[in-house]
């Protein structure tokens, strides 16, 4: 089981090294889903190439973002420098990307990132007839479609620790719709991390944070993964700082190492609560082991919880007394919690009998100063959200592991040969390095094989330890600094030989795609939740659903398809949905070359300009106007949540702007759909999509306000 971990910034990747990570992965500049962690430029990347796979570490880069047609501009240059540099796998969630870099770089690993929304077999298989190395599977995967999954022919990656959403990703429109920050482009605004109404429940009069998940803990239970064949773990965390990224990395590795070596490997109390100090919301198993709503959300608290340290006494305006339960240190990071509102604060003093002291101790009551105008309650709670010797100690020991390689080093110094040195790591890489010096007899002192070893040894500032040095020399004489520099010489070579990988060259993109440009839908479609009498100006169609977590196989005749799994089934005369998240040219041409495939519908998050770049480029490179949708008007999904959020029944949420949310339930999940309707013009696309949710709709308006323009422009 590989052990993935993340690396926002050099700081932390050097941390996911240190911690005994298998593989990190790490965003670019642009195109990563996590767009406001620190991120690698071109030469910071090159250097965690070099520091990662001189350690046997693999670099997985996330391009796991949709893309309008500008942006692919762009991402192919990024793409043809991680192939030049030696990536060894690339996350994508467009499905444009996915086909363009299997057309054009033939050595490039692909992995779908969990944004693709693959979550039952049908979509796995249609990821492993496209070829794709490894599939991550949506966090709402349970543990016996896992099982299912790892027999597919396809390694199988799964979330293990850290922040979940609550919603399915790559299918939550909420940021994007209500902030103009697109999920699905990095910018995650996390509504669902903040409070909301019950609007028909009194008991949540001060709002709560309903739509708030646990974060996820997966090791009590690593066993039956990795017995489930499960090809890779992953940590969540681009966004978290470098102590927390070494130890949950070290954690995983002793884990999975016990496992390994068929050992019972136990997290101990005190890592457990270094774990939480370093952050957490609560832990959960989530979907993976089945826990029911009350064991993933977390209503109290949308944001890091730490360890519970103390409870106020009494407060002053600028100084709260604490009767403390455990043990806190000068620096430490606190916070009081109320019912209205939090108090941040640091331990900068700390005042105990009236004395300022360092540390203080279970069952000290002792005096900290704060500087907030609300006050604190007597009896709330004091949490202990950042803990400065144990970042210290982490600190520390990032800076003493020095994860090395291991090489081995053969030699000969033979009379009237050239002395040579053979560097090999245990991958199989070798360098052979001979001398330009001709070796003669020694007249006097000969040069010893200790002085070799000595001199082959001095490799500290490397990413290399000896395993072993052995070798044959005659009564010689070569100076200590030739040896020094071959030394360097095949040093500095196995680094690039260990850094860069042997790649075929990009290939020109070639496409020939059949004509499609007719349909048999109408111009105008509907996606209707209510029965509606027939008429020529539109038709309603017959959709399948965005989640259908036991989808194996089956057929679509005449249909809408909303999920990766449709597209390995046995289609015709079909649309590809909405909720594929299609944006550029090169995905209309992936999906219109599907077999059954006539037409598709656009992101609702692309604009005008947008839709007409994407079908200009498309019209130039193919050579025909393909058939396309654009939603005009309708109540979107902005978020899927699976098995729901609160244990009741729950028809609307309001924010606290106000904003309420209708929702809607099947028997799996809950839809939670945007409080205004969105109502556009279709200026590019040949016909319109509509949502309608209930008889209100003033469909007539609607259709009057899109029909001539439609009819009459093409």
């Amino acid at each position: 089981m590989e052990l993935l971990a993340p690396a926002g910034n050099m700081e932390s990747l050097i941390a996911a090294v240190q911690g005994g990570a298998d593989a990190v992965y790490l965003g670019l500049t642009n195109f990563s889903a996590r767009a406001l962690a620190g991120n690698f430029n071109h030469e910071e990347f090159i250097e965690a190439i070099e520091y990662c796979h001189t350690r046997n570490v693999k670099v997985y880069v996330t391009l796991n973002t949709i893309l309008d047609e500008d942006e692919f501009k762009n991402v192919i240059k990024d793409l043809d420098f991680i192939y030049e540099n030696g990536v060894d796998a690339v996350l994508v969630q467009d499905f444009g990307l996915m086909h363009y870099i299997k057309t054009c770089y033939p050595d490039l690993e692909v992995h779908a990132s969990t944004q693709m929304h693959v979550h039952n077999i049908a979509g796995i298989n249609q990821m492993i007839s496209e070829g794709v190395k490894r599939v991550v599977l949506a966090r709402e995967t349970p543990i016996e479609l896992i099982k299912e999954a790892t027999k597919l022919g396809v390694e199988i990656e799964v979330f293990g620790y850290g922040a979940i959403c609550v919603s399915y990703s790559g299918q939550c429109l909420f940021s994007s719709v209500m902030k103009h920050r697109s999920a699905n482009k990095g910018l995650c605004a996390q509504f669902c991390r903040m409070k909301y109404f019950k609007e028909d429940s009194s008991r949540f009069s001060d709002g709560d944070y309903i739509l708030s998940p646990k974060d996820l803990n997966v090791l009590e239970n690593l066993k039956e993964l990795y017995e489930a064949g499960v090809s890779c773990i992953k940590i969540e965390g681009r966004m978290k700082r470098k102590e927390y990224v070494y130890l949950v990395t070290k954690t995983f590795r002793e884990a999975i190492d016990a496992l390994e070596n068929n050992e019972t490997y136990y997290v101990s109390n005190k890592r457990s609560e270094e774990l939480a100090l370093l952050f957490n919301r609560d832990f959960s198993k989530g979907h993976i082991f089945n826990q029911d709503t009350t064991s993933r959300m977390n209503h109290y608290r949308g944001n890091h919880l730490g360890v519970e340290v103390g409870e106020v006494l009494e407060a002053t305006k600028d100084r709260v007394k604490v009767k403390l339960n455990k043990y806190i240190h000068q620096n430490d990071g606190l916070r009081i919690l109320d019912d209205k509102f939090d108090i941040g604060l640091t331990a900068v003093k700390i005042e105990k009998n009236k004395n300022l002291v360092k540390e203080a101790f279970k069952g000290d009551i002792v005096w900290l100063t704060y500087h907030e105008i609300n006050t604190p309650r007597k009896g709330s709670k004091v949490l202990k959200t950042s803990d400065v010797l144990l970042l210290d100690r982490i600190d520390k020991e990032i800076k003493d592991n020095n994860r090395r390689s291991k090489i081995n080093i053969k030699y000969t110094g033979y009379i009237n040969n050239p002395f040579t040195i053979l560097v090999e790591d245990e991958d199989g890489n070798a360098v052979y390095k001979e001398s330009d010096y001709i070796l003669s007899k020694a007249d006097k002192k000969p040069i010893s094989e200790d002085d070799v070893v000595r001199s082959f040894s001095k490799i500290k500032d490397t990413p290399f330890e000896i395993k072993n040095i052995e070798g044959n020399i005659q009564n010689i004489f070569i100076p200590i600094s030739l040896l020094n520099e071959l030394r360097r010489e095949a040093v500095d070579e196995l680094i690039t030989l260990k850094t860069k990988r042997n790649r075929s060259p990009k290939q020109e993109y070639k496409y020939d795609l059949s004509i499609k440009n007719e349909t048999s839908f109408n111009r105008i479609i509907i996606n209707s939740n209510y029965e509606l009498k027939d008429d020529e100006r539109y038709e309603v169609v017959s959709e399948t659903n965005i989640v259908d977590q036991h989808l194996t196989t089956g057929s679509n005749n005449h249909k809408v398809l909303n999920e990766i799994g449709d597209l390995s089934l046995d289609n015709k005369e079909c649309l590809a949905g909405m909720s594929l998240n299609i944006c550029n040219s090169y995905a209309i041409a992936y999906f219109l070359d599907m077999k059954g495939i006539d037409g598709i519908i656009f992101s609702s998050e692309l604009n005008d300009d947008q839709i007409y770049k994407a079908l200009l480029a498309f019209e130039k490179r193919y050579g025909f106007t393909p058939i396309t949708y654009k939603l005009v008007y309708g109540k979107r999904n902005l978020m899927i949540i699976k098995d729901g959020f609160s244990d009741e029944m729950v028809n609307k949420i309001k924010d606290f702007h106000g904003n309420i949310y209708d929702l809607e339930y099947n028997s799996d999940n809950v839809f939670l759909l945007e409080p205004k309707y969105y109502h556009e013009k279709n200026e590019y696309c040949y016909g319109s999509y509509l949502i309608l949710k209930d008889e209100t709709d003033k469909l007539d308006i609607i259709l009057e306000e899109n029909y001539e323009k439609i009819y009459g422009r093409i």
